[in-house]
């Protein structure tokens, strides 16, 4: 028999436990518990695990234990064909009357648990869509398009003239609640556009009527873009159900709008990127500062309004910091023009790549630049490719993960390299902060294959793209620098396309010229050691005449090269064979014409 408090119009709710399958179930109760939330009642039948992890909360334990005692968790019967390792299983004697969802899902899972997220209807919907809105931020911004409404201009006809702004729901039914949650409003959608809209269709105006009708508040910012100006305005009023012409804008917020519009190539570069999202309704509140900052502009704003806007910080502008003669002598470069430069491509580029012979220090001036202008090692992050290396290693891809607490390995969403520097970067409050992703030997892995749509991203950083695989509208935060390096040496140079070569900076780092040509020869002065094998590095390169495999000065820049004996190994171990590589089938004495005998009596 139903409990009498069972929250109308809400389904019942499962949670599937892994390993064998287990399921318990339950549903929502109109009595909220004394964390505000609505009381779950667990039904009886249910099954829930018998281990408690360490995860579990003390009150969850006590809770456990009180119905262990009194019966309402007992072992669960033997099930015939049953694995012999499978977990051990309670099963639930009696309803019990829990006093929210997450407790009722602690109490199946043995270790805390939301539980908005790990109820789910039969048909996969979690709990969540079934409960009223929560806490949001006082203020938000949004996005709101309406140039091209089936190819009616809303903005310049209605919404600026007339004082609003709004969506279309011609298929809608009355709406029945003021605040509805997410599962009403579905169910309306399912009803009103069955048969005219497809199933992601369905999905993402159920989205955009959620946030329409209980995110938006009086008093948010509100946009909107029309003939390459953006407009912004404030919200007045509660959201209202109305007719309209062909239901174009039955779905309406007042608003009152600033009639002086902003020109887009004069936006800040962060407001672009949120305009690029292919949403009619987009939550801008991760650049509301920067809104501020143009209503604040905007002739005739409210004296009011504009001291409310200038009580809060100004947001931080990003910068790379100047070359300092300390840098340039820690990299012993006699240039600062040379490091300045680098500075400048960064700034203009947000990407280049340092290609040259081996030894010539790329990947060690690359963590140096970056450690240096990022402020430290946590901004900077450093991947190396290799010939399998993909999309999925890169950025995101489905990967085998296994539960901590369950021992559970099951295929989960993942986040690479690129996009945990990315969202780290793009956090409030680290905007202004450099951040550096490292690729060595960049050159050696499918560089189409591992980029993706993130090829037009490194060109366009005012863009976002819709991803493969988490369907998330992503840009490249402005703040995120890439610094490749290129062995020159490796044949694999061929494969850096077109497309790539476009989107970098290429510097070049060469034995033969500035400042890696007097490297090793300050190096040595700095360290008090004789200039000795800086000469014969120069008589070797002399000889090399293919200048993609001179040989850097890094080789003869480690302590043991100047231990006894330290440089003829070092010469026949690392210097030689690379060169016997380089001749190949070419019948020539390596040992003879490179060896540190030959260049000591003919150095030139």
């Amino acid at each position: 028999m139903p409990h009498p408090d069972r929250l109308p119009g809400t389904p019942d709710f499962r949670i599937k436990l892994p390993q064998d399958g287990a399921e318990a179930r339950g549903y929502l109760l109109t009595p909220f518990g004394v964390n505000g939330t609505n009381k779950f009642l667990l039904r009886e039948g249910s099954l829930v695990t018998a281990d408690e992890w360490p995860g579990l909360g003390r009150h969850a334990r006590r809770f456990r234990a009180e119905l262990r005692a009194d019966g309402a968790l007992v072992d669960a019967p033997a099930v015939p064909g049953r694995i012999q390792d499978a977990p051990a299983r309670w099963v639930v004697t009696r309803d019990i009357e829990c006093n929210s969802s997450s407790a009722a899902a602690s109490l199946v899972y043995g270790y805390d648990a939301s539980g908005p997220e790990s109820w789910r209807t039969d048909e996969g919907h979690p709990l969540s869509d079934y409960l009223s809105t929560g806490w949001r931020p006082p203020l938000k911004a949004w996005l709101v398009r309406g140039s091209n409404v089936s190819g009616h201009n809303l903005v310049r006809q209605l919404w600026l003239k007339e004082g609003f702004v709004s969506l279309s729901g011609a298929h809608l039914p009355p709406l029945e609640e003021s605040d509805p949650t997410k599962s009403a409003l579905r169910r309306f959608v399912e009803e009103g556009y069955e048969g005219a809209a497809s199933y992601h269709q369905k999905q993402g105006l159920v989205d955009e009527l959620h946030a329409f009708l209980t995110q938006m508040r009086v008093g948010d910012t509100v946009a909107t873009y029309d003939d390459d100006r953006l407009y912004l305005g404030r919200i007045t009023g509660e959201a209202v159900q109305t007719t309209s012409p062909g239901g174009l804008s039955n779905l309406r917020r007042p608003v009152t709008w600033r009639t002086d519009g902003h020109a887009y190539d004069e936006l800040p570069g962060e407001v672009r990127q949120k305009l690029s999202v292919q949403h009619d309704l987009v939550d801008l509140t991760g650049v509301l500062d920067a809104l501020d900052g143009l209503a604040g502009e905007a002739a005739g704003t409210d004296e009011a309004e504009v001291a409310e806007t200038l009580e809060r910080p100004a947001p931080k502008e990003l910068a790379l910091p100047e070359i300092s003669d300390a840098l340039a002598d820690e990299l012993l470069v006699h240039d600062r023009a040379w490091l300045e430069e680098l500075r400048e491509l960064l700034l203009d580029e947000k990407q280049l790549v340092f290609y040259g012979p081996p030894g010539t220090g790329k990947t060690f001036l690359a963590m140096k630049l970056a450690e240096y202008f990022g402020g430290g090692p946590e901004q900077v992050k450093i991947v190396q490719f290799h010939p399998s290396y993909a999309y999925e290693d890169f950025f995101e891809g489905f990967r085998p993960v296994e539960d901590p607490e369950t021992r559970e390995v099951a295929f989960r969403l993942t986040a690479g390299p690129l996009r945990e520097l990315a969202d780290l970067a793009s956090r409030e409050g680290n905007r202004h902060v450099p951040h550096f992703l490292i690729i060595d030997e960049i050159n050696r892995a499918n560089l189409a294959k591992v980029f993706g749509e993130l090829y037009f991203l490194l060109e366009y950083r005012d863009r976002s793209v819709r991803l493969t695989y988490s369907g998330d509208d992503f840009p490249l935060p402005p703040n995120l620098f890439v610094i490749g390096t290129m062995n020159t040496a490796d044949r694999s140079i061929a494969l850096v396309d077109a497309a790539m070569r476009r989107r970098f900076a290429f510097v070049e780092l060469s034995p033969r010229t500035e400042p890696t040509s007097g490297l090793l020869r300050r190096w040595l002065e700095r360290e008090g050691r004789d200039a000795e094998p800086a000469r014969l590095l120069d008589a070797l390169n002399s000889r090399i005449s293919d200048a993609d495999f001179a040989i850097g000065p890094s080789y003869l820049m480690k302590p043991g090269v100047y231990r006894d004996g330290g440089l003829d190994r070092t010469w026949r171990t690392k210097i030689l064979p690379l060169l016997e590589e380089h001749h190949y089938g070419e019948g020539i004495d390596v040992a003879a014409r490179y060896g540190l005998d030959s260049l000591r009596e003919r150095p030139a």
